[in-house]
């Protein structure tokens, strides 16, 4: 019904993660950012713990239609080509 996230703010868990990372960009793979040590640093500092879920529109009125199905909710429904 909702997604639910939560961020990783333990420093030690991010440096570990990475390390791993840089592993990987060091093999080859060119989309692994570069490790932020000034991020974890920042960690290491204020970030709270932090969570939350989001609940889009469309499945509160499905929610309180009672309708079984989200696309029964959408208001402009993607249009299929009649061939």
């Amino acid at each position: 019904l909702v997604n639910a996230y939560e961020e990783l703010n333990d420093p030690r868990e991010q440096r570990q993660r990475f390390a791993l990372q840089a592993a990987d960009r060091e093999a080859g793979d060119m989309e692994v950012p570069p490790f932020d040590s000034e991020f974890c640093d920042a960690l290491e500092f204020a970030l709270p713990p932090t969570a939350g879920w989001g609940m889009g529109v469309d499945r509160v009125i499905a929610l309180l239609a009672g309708v079984r199905h989200l696309r029964e909710t959408i208001a402009f429904p993607i249009m299929r080509p009649d061939s």
